[in-house]
């Protein structure tokens, strides 16, 4: 199995080079249901794709001046039942570390981090 598959990260590369970012989640907003979770990181979609929770593509842009795809997260939710990936998107390290602590400081919702080599 290789870890650093190349076709994966350029499927995504397309996926998000034909989709509008749609940013609903700006940095320092709160979650409309969960007033407790503060955005640190700009969170959006990609507009037209699809998602388990019947939204579009889920995704962090970060503050890099590249927008390149730099992880994806993959998160099991316990409260809803679902899992999904979400792309992270021109994000620095320090980014990718809060947007990995995000998605597992509670017990409800567990992620893990798959940066592209």
């Amino acid at each position: 199995m290789n870890e650093n598959n190349v076709p994966f990260w350029e499927a995504l590369e397309q996926l998000v080079d034909n989709s509008e970012i749609v940013i609903d989640r700006p940095k320092g907003s709160v979650h409309p249901k969960y007033p407790d979770l503060l955005y640190k990181v700009d969170y959006g979609y990609l507009k037209e794709t699809a998602s388990m929770d019947g939204g579009g593509i889920d995704v962090w842009m970060g503050s890099k001046p590249e927008k390149t795809i730099d992880a994806v997260i993959c998160i099991v939710d316990l409260l809803k039942k679902d899992s999904e990936i979400k792309i992270l998107i021109g994000c620095t390290s320090e980014e990718m570390e809060i947007i990995y602590q995000t998605h597992n400081e509670t017990q409800g919702m567990k992620g893990i981090l798959i940066r592209r080599d």
